[in-house]
């Protein structure tokens, strides 16, 4: 376990045998067994079976302390154990006296995420790795954005390889299966919009202008953007923890083992599906928008449906259907992007798992909004 030599400048200690969790009782009686010498330097050389741990590692900078409170130097020949590193940077010092019992004070340092947590403790240095860690994932979703466009291309020339199978039931699992949801929100947000609507217009005797704040709002912005927060946290989600689950259990790994493409097979499938679905449900939420305006319309201000729909179709211009509708196939790609990326980052852990998902709902969000933002400026360049 540990060999003690006198040497001409103080003592040599080696470490033998297994320096890990199961045999720490051993290991501190053995460190305090040690003589120290009165002066000199104590010489430390790892002859350990296998690494050490983090129990281990605790136990030796102790007595790495004590030796220092002697005023001894201390002396590593050879490289010294990382696991003394990553204690040192974060465990508060445990004295050696207090034995095995005071281990329990280890922060967990298990995963990429705590680590960086602690890592990137001084300011400047977290923001240059946040910057870094953001680049990489521009990086990586530029690359994962130019595989799904190659399996595209593949399977335009070969049909086969779109897997419309697949398709169809992702088109299913995020079009159609979220329809009821879809359509729930998108009357209530128009009932809540012509009800605050007419009642500030009111004040004005404008209430026939409750239909075009309406049509325009719902046309332009409100269905398609509604419609894509809500498939954002419903499938970007599950994009996201499923594709994060199949990395857990090694079956990307196995596809690509059988000399499958997982991004043919998995991603390319859901881009496809989320694409198509997504204009779908916008229509939908159109359509019921519409009718939550129209009924709340009737009840509150007493517009009867045929005069509703008579200033509807006075109040919007060609284009202004059509300008809430090209948005759903760009918010689409977003969200399955970022839910699919996510995905096949996840290693490890189902903790990180966890972490994945969420950033892909948060990050899909933020693209949508963002996107939208953007749509309204070049709207605006272009008079659309």
């Amino acid at each position: 376990m540990l060999r003690a030599e006198s040497s001409p400048g103080g003592l040599l200690l080696q470490l033998e045998g297994a320096w890990q969790a199961p045999a720490a009782a051993n290991a501190e009686a053995a460190l305090r067994t040690v003589v120290l010498p009165s002066a000199g330097t104590v010489t430390l050389e790892s002859l350990a079976e296998g690494p050490l741990d983090l129990v281990a590692a605790s136990l030796l900078q102790g007595f790495e302390q004590r030796c220092r409170d002697a005023g001894l130097a201390i002396v590593w020949r050879g490289e010294r154990p990382p696991a003394l590193g990553i204690v040192d940077r974060y465990q508060p010092l445990i004295p050696l006296e207090a034995g095995i019992a005071g281990l329990h004070t280890l922060p967990a340092v298990d995963t990429p995420a705590t680590l960086r947590h602690h890592r990137y403790a001084l300011p400047a240095e977290a923001l240059g790795r946040r910057t870094l860690d953001s680049w990489r994932g521009l990086q990586q979703a530029v690359v994962l954005l130019g595989r799904i466009v190659v399996a595209f291309g593949r399977g335009v020339v070969q049909p086969r390889r779109l897997h419309v199978t697949s398709v169809a039931r992702h088109v299913y699992e995020t079009g159609v299966q979220a329809i009821p949801i879809v359509a729930l929100i998108a009357f209530l947000i128009a009932v809540i919009v012509a009800y605050i609507g007419a009642q500030q217009l009111r004040n004005f005797g404008g209430e026939i202008f409750v239909v075009d704040l309406i049509t325009l709002s719902v046309l332009r912005e409100l269905g398609v953007l509604l419609t894509a927060i809500v498939v954002a946290g419903r499938s970007g989600s599950a994009f996201a923890a499923e594709l994060g689950a199949m990395r857990l259990n090694e079956e990307v790994d196995a596809l690509e083992a059988m000399g499958l493409e997982p991004v043919e097979v998995l991603v390319l499938p859901r881009v496809l599906a989320l694409v198509i679905a997504l204009p779908l449900l916008t229509i939908v939420a159109d359509f019921m928008g519409l009718a939550g305006g129209a009924v709340l319309s009737w009840s509150l201000v007493d517009i009867p449906f045929n005069q509703f729909l008579t200033r509807m179709d006075e109040s919007i211009a060609p284009t202004t259907f059509w300008a809430g509708l090209l948005k759903a196939p760009v918010f689409a790609l977003l969200i399955a992007l970022v839910g699919t990326l996510r995905g096949l980052q996840v290693r490890g852990s189902s903790r990180e798992l966890g972490r994945l998902t969420t950033v892909a709902v948060v990050q899909g969000i933020f693209l949508v909004i963002l996107a939208d933002a953007l749509f309204a400026v070049l709207y605006l360049e272009i008079d659309f």
